[in-house]
């Protein structure tokens, strides 16, 4: 059984999707993180970095004690090892995967969240950031789109992979991202291709409706006003 540790964001739909897809039995352990659930004490023991999603292997394949896992890439990984799907078996296959699965760790997450960030949450507007950013943002769809011309089919190649499962719910916030489709032909059909998938649609759908569409101070505070001597502290306010 893997325990998720979850909430409707994109970080969230990543796993909620590879779980629907290779068809582990998990459960679901909402952590609210308008409410600062995710720097409560015994999530931390799970997720050091104070961040969603994570799990628990409460069976793993050693027979040994659970096991935790943090950080999506890291858990995509380990349910591939796992369910023995998703991931190539050969060599070059499998870092192809691995290599698109880290673009999207550290290139298309980060830049498309700090455009959310600037357009959508920032208490005032500041264009540089939204030129920056929005700027970045496209750039890395036109990386995208060149690569899935390349391959015809999925991001690292013919066959479907958890680097397609990393990187769409981010190109589902294309609207939020100010971004559009139509200009990236070859990301459209293939973002097009994935929300067709029955799975896919239930990783996404997964506790739909707690995804708030308005932020209030204190979902603000516990987001996005939180340092390391806050933390230890602890007067961060769980509401």
């Amino acid at each position: 059984m893997i325990d998720l540790y979850y909430w409707p964001t994109p970080n969230g739909w990543k796993i909620s999707i590879m779980l629907e897809e290779c068809g582990l039995p998990y459960r679901v352990l909402p952590v609210n993180i308008g409410k600062g659930e995710q720097f409560a004490p015994a999530f931390l023991a799970i997720s050091p970095n104070n961040r969603m999603p994570a799990i628990v292997d409460t069976k793993p394949a050693d027979g040994g004690a659970p096991i935790p896992v943090f950080e999506s890439g890291a858990i995509l990984l380990y349910l591939a090892e796992k369910s023995g799907q998703f991931m190539p078996p050969d060599v070059r296959g499998r870092y192809q995967v691995t290599q698109w699965l880290m673009w999207q760790m550290g290139c298309l997450g980060p830049m498309a969240g700090q455009n959310g960030h600037f357009l959508l949450y920032a208490p005032e507007k500041v264009p540089y950031a939204i030129e920056r950013y929005g700027k970045e943002v496209n750039r890395l769809y036109g990386v995208l789109n060149t690569q899935l011309g390349r391959t015809g089919a999925f991001v690292a190649g013919p066959d479907y992979s958890i680097a397609d499962m990393a990187i769409f719910p981010w190109i589902r916030t294309h609207t939020a991202q100010q971004v559009a489709l139509a200009d990236f032909p070859h990301v459209e059909r293939w973002y097009n291709t994935l929300i067709e998938r029955p799975a896919v649609r239930r990783g996404v759908e997964l506790l739909k409706a707690l995804r708030a569409n308005s932020m209030s101070e204190e979902a603000r505070k516990a987001l996005f006003g939180q340092t390391a001597q806050s933390v230890r502290d602890g007067d961060h306010k769980l509401v």
